[in-house]
Protein backbone atom coordinates (compact mmCIF):
# COMPACT_ATOMS: atom_id res chain seq x y z
CA UNK A 1 0.00 0.00 0.00
CA UNK A 2 2.83 2.37 0.34
CA UNK A 3 4.37 2.37 -2.81
CA UNK A 4 0.75 2.99 -4.22
CA UNK A 5 0.70 6.42 -2.37
CA UNK A 6 3.96 7.13 -3.57
CA UNK A 7 3.15 6.74 -7.05
CA UNK A 8 0.14 8.96 -6.46
CA UNK A 9 2.07 11.59 -4.85
CA UNK A 10 4.40 11.71 -7.72
CA UNK A 11 1.82 11.70 -10.03
CA UNK A 12 0.96 15.53 -11.67
CA UNK A 13 -2.30 15.49 -11.07
CA UNK A 14 -5.70 16.52 -12.43
CA UNK A 15 -3.98 20.67 -13.16
CA UNK A 16 -2.01 18.98 -15.66
CA UNK A 17 -4.67 16.62 -17.10
CA UNK A 18 -6.40 19.62 -19.05
CA UNK A 19 -3.22 20.84 -20.80
CA UNK A 20 -2.78 16.61 -21.78
CA UNK A 21 -6.17 16.67 -22.33
CA UNK A 22 -5.74 20.14 -25.17
CA UNK A 23 -2.49 18.46 -26.59
CA UNK A 24 -4.23 14.92 -27.35
CA UNK A 25 -6.94 17.20 -29.68
CA UNK A 26 -4.18 19.10 -30.87
CA UNK A 27 -2.45 16.06 -31.74
CA UNK A 28 -5.26 14.45 -33.05
CA UNK A 29 -7.25 16.98 -35.04
CA UNK A 30 -4.29 18.36 -37.09
CA UNK A 31 -3.52 14.26 -37.96
CA UNK A 32 -6.84 13.60 -39.06
CA UNK A 33 -7.27 16.91 -40.43
CA UNK A 34 -4.06 16.30 -43.01
CA UNK A 35 -5.85 13.25 -44.38
CA UNK A 36 -9.04 14.60 -44.61
CA UNK A 37 -8.77 17.53 -46.39
CA UNK A 38 -7.44 15.24 -49.35
CA UNK A 39 -10.39 13.28 -48.95
CA UNK A 40 -12.93 16.25 -49.20
CA UNK A 41 -11.34 17.82 -52.42
CA UNK A 42 -12.04 14.85 -54.64
CA UNK A 43 -14.99 12.93 -52.74
CA UNK A 44 -15.55 11.25 -56.36
CA UNK A 45 -12.39 9.76 -56.01
CA UNK A 46 -12.56 9.19 -52.18
CA UNK A 47 -16.04 7.39 -53.00
CA UNK A 48 -14.07 5.22 -56.10
CA UNK A 49 -11.28 4.49 -53.58
CA UNK A 50 -13.70 2.92 -50.30
CA UNK A 51 -15.41 1.03 -53.18
CA UNK A 52 -12.71 -0.27 -55.52
CA UNK A 53 -9.41 -0.68 -53.18
CA UNK A 54 -10.65 -1.33 -49.66
CA UNK A 55 -14.23 -2.60 -50.26
CA UNK A 56 -16.22 -0.84 -48.39
CA UNK A 57 -20.16 -0.51 -50.40
CA UNK A 58 -20.78 1.64 -51.28
CA UNK A 59 -18.19 3.79 -51.63
CA UNK A 60 -19.94 7.20 -51.68
CA UNK A 61 -21.51 6.75 -48.33
CA UNK A 62 -18.54 5.28 -46.55
CA UNK A 63 -15.84 7.58 -48.41
CA UNK A 64 -18.31 10.89 -47.23
CA UNK A 65 -18.60 9.86 -44.12
CA UNK A 66 -15.07 9.00 -43.28
CA UNK A 67 -13.91 12.04 -45.31
CA UNK A 68 -16.46 14.52 -43.33
CA UNK A 69 -15.09 12.87 -40.21
CA UNK A 70 -11.57 13.79 -41.11
CA UNK A 71 -12.06 16.66 -42.73
CA UNK A 72 -14.55 18.55 -40.22
CA UNK A 73 -14.99 16.11 -37.28
CA UNK A 74 -11.09 17.07 -36.72
CA UNK A 75 -11.52 20.74 -36.48
CA UNK A 76 -14.59 20.15 -34.39
CA UNK A 77 -12.48 17.84 -32.04
CA UNK A 78 -9.56 19.92 -32.16
CA UNK A 79 -11.48 23.27 -30.64
CA UNK A 80 -13.57 20.83 -28.37
CA UNK A 81 -16.95 21.27 -30.14
CA UNK A 82 -19.02 18.13 -29.80
CA UNK A 83 -15.67 16.33 -28.64
CA UNK A 84 -17.55 13.23 -27.26
CA UNK A 85 -19.61 12.95 -30.69
CA UNK A 86 -16.03 13.24 -32.74
CA UNK A 87 -14.41 11.08 -30.24
CA UNK A 88 -16.92 8.52 -30.49
CA UNK A 89 -16.76 8.88 -34.12
CA UNK A 90 -13.20 8.18 -34.33
CA UNK A 91 -13.07 5.57 -31.79
CA UNK A 92 -15.42 3.72 -34.60
CA UNK A 93 -13.13 4.68 -37.92
CA UNK A 94 -9.73 3.50 -36.06
CA UNK A 95 -11.58 0.18 -34.76
CA UNK A 96 -12.74 -0.68 -38.62
CA UNK A 97 -9.43 0.72 -40.13
CA UNK A 98 -7.61 -1.61 -37.33
CA UNK A 99 -9.87 -4.56 -38.06
CA UNK A 100 -9.72 -4.39 -41.70
CA UNK A 101 -6.01 -3.91 -42.07
CA UNK A 102 -5.61 -6.64 -39.28
CA UNK A 103 -7.99 -9.27 -40.89
CA UNK A 104 -8.65 -8.23 -45.04
CA UNK A 105 -5.18 -7.88 -45.87
CA UNK A 106 -1.44 -8.76 -44.81
CA UNK A 107 -0.20 -5.39 -44.00
CA UNK A 108 2.64 -5.65 -41.30
CA UNK A 109 2.38 -4.28 -38.05
CA UNK A 110 4.04 -0.40 -39.44
CA UNK A 111 0.56 -0.20 -41.92
CA UNK A 112 -1.36 -0.50 -38.48
CA UNK A 113 0.29 0.53 -35.62
CA UNK A 114 -1.34 3.99 -36.21
CA UNK A 115 -4.95 3.46 -36.36
CA UNK A 116 -4.06 1.29 -33.44
CA UNK A 117 -2.65 4.35 -31.73
CA UNK A 118 -5.41 6.66 -33.14
CA UNK A 119 -8.03 4.41 -31.30
CA UNK A 120 -5.78 4.46 -27.98
CA UNK A 121 -6.20 8.39 -28.13
CA UNK A 122 -9.96 8.63 -29.65
CA UNK A 123 -10.63 6.41 -26.38
CA UNK A 124 -9.06 8.48 -23.88
CA UNK A 125 -10.90 11.72 -25.51
CA UNK A 126 -13.96 9.78 -25.19
CA UNK A 127 -13.45 8.37 -22.11
CA UNK A 128 -12.06 11.52 -19.84
CA UNK A 129 -13.72 14.22 -22.12
CA UNK A 130 -11.79 17.36 -23.98
CA UNK A 131 -10.73 19.39 -20.76
CA UNK A 132 -11.41 22.35 -19.29
CA UNK A 133 -9.59 24.21 -22.85
CA UNK A 134 -12.24 24.85 -24.86
CA UNK A 135 -14.65 26.59 -27.58
CA UNK A 136 -17.61 23.81 -26.58
CA UNK A 137 -20.77 25.65 -27.49
CA UNK A 138 -22.93 22.84 -26.40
Amino acid sequence: MDIINQIEAFRLGAPFSDIALLIARIIMGTTFFYYGKYKLRDLKQNAKDFDEIHGFKPGWLWGTIVALLEGVGSILLLLGILAPLMAFGFVVHMTLGFLWKTTKTDKPFTDWSYDLLALGVALLLLVAGPGAYTVNLF
